[in-house]
Formats: structure tokens, C-alpha cells, sequence
């Protein structure tokens, strides 16, 4: 027999973030828990950041569609420790964020440091600095690693905007925490 938290969870599969759509709350793994308290239910939810401006109507969203399929009464508990982690998408979520054209966090690779990473001398006597490059992120599109940084942030702060010299098409990076 199928339990009514087992039901909560194959519902709340299926509300979508409101500023990942191609994602379930699921897949985002910010719901932590589903508890049956006998006369309501209780989802743990824990925000991709304190002050995330989408946690309100995530808060809505889960709600209604457990009052919808029958599952009221039920509230949302914020939970924010510990912090929400990139390490919480689903391997499914990471999946679908590729097929939408958003970068996973799982594809970025540490780039190779520059030949002789350090400090050397420079005009009049101050040395000059080398540092490794930055990670490196695989276009979504096109899969190649040939890709720059235009932004740190995206359409939201969990993404950066970064374009990809082989496709030449830009593309957003969810930016692992």
C-alpha cells in the first residue's frame, strides 16, 4: 500500500521551480522531507540560498498541489541547515538542465595551471603574477570545453553567463555551492 507521504513525494515531483522550469523541486533536491503527522503533512524545504526570491511561491506551489491531489491539509517548514548544496540535484536534474541549455555544476573541470605558475620578474623590479586559469564549463549545446565567462551571474545568482567559442552560442552555467 502506497502511503500518503509516498504520494506527497510523487506529486511534489512534479512542481516545477519557478526559475529552473525544466526542474521539479525534486530534482532541485530542496525538498528535504515529507512527514506524515497523521491530520497533516509536513514538507521540509530547504531554499538554494538564504533570500532566494522564489522561495515564497515554492512555498505556494507545494502547497496547492498537495491540496490538489487530496493531501491536505499540509505546511512547509524552512529548513536552512545545513545549506543547500549543488551536491542535492539529482543526477535526473542535471540531466534535464543540460537538455535545457543550462550548464550542470557537474561539468565544470579544474583548467591546467600555466607553465611556470608563480611570480617572475617584471618591469622595473615588481614581479609579475600567474595564476591558473578559471574552471572550465562544457557548452550544453555543442559539449565543447572552448568556453568563457561573460558574466558571474546570470538571470539568477545560482547561474553565471558564459558563451561558447566553438558553437558560439551563449549559455548559462548553474555555478556549484
Amino acid at each position: 500500500m502506497v502511503t500518503r507521504a509516498q504520494r506527497a513525494w510523487a506529486v511534489l515531483d512534479t512542481v516545477l521551480d519557478p526559475e529552473v522550469p525544466a526542474l521539479s523541486v525534486c530534482d532541485l533536491g530542496i525538498v528535504r522531507d515529507v512527514i506524515d503527522h497523521g491530520g497533516e503533512l509536513e514538507v521540509v524545504l530547504t531554499p538554494t540560498y538564504s533570500g532566494c526570491p522564489a522561495t515564497e511561491m515554492i512555498e505556494e506551489n507545494v502547497l496547492e498541489a498537495l491540496r490538489a491531489e487530496g493531501l491536505g491539509p499540509a505546511r512547509a517548514t524552512l529548513r536552512r541547515a545545513p545549506a543547500w548544496t549543488t551536491d542535492w540535484i539529482t543526477e535526473d536534474g542535471k540531466r534535464k538542465l543540460q537538455a535545457y541549455g543550462i550548464a550542470p555544476p557537474h561539468t565544470v573541470t579544474p583548467a591546467p595551471a600555466y607553465a611556470g605558475a608563480g611570480s617572475v620578474p617584471g618591469a622595473q623590479g615588481f614581479p609579475l603574477r600567474f595564476f591558473p586559469k578559471a574552471a572550465l564549463v562544457s557548452c550544453p549545446r555543442c559539449h565543447s570545453k572552448n568556453t568563457e565567462r561573460l558574466s558571474a551571474f546570470g538571470s539568477t545568482a545560482c547561474k553565471a553567463m558564459y558563451r561558447c567559442l566553438a558553437c558560439r552560442e551563449p549559455f548559462e552555467h548553474f555555478k556549484p555551492i
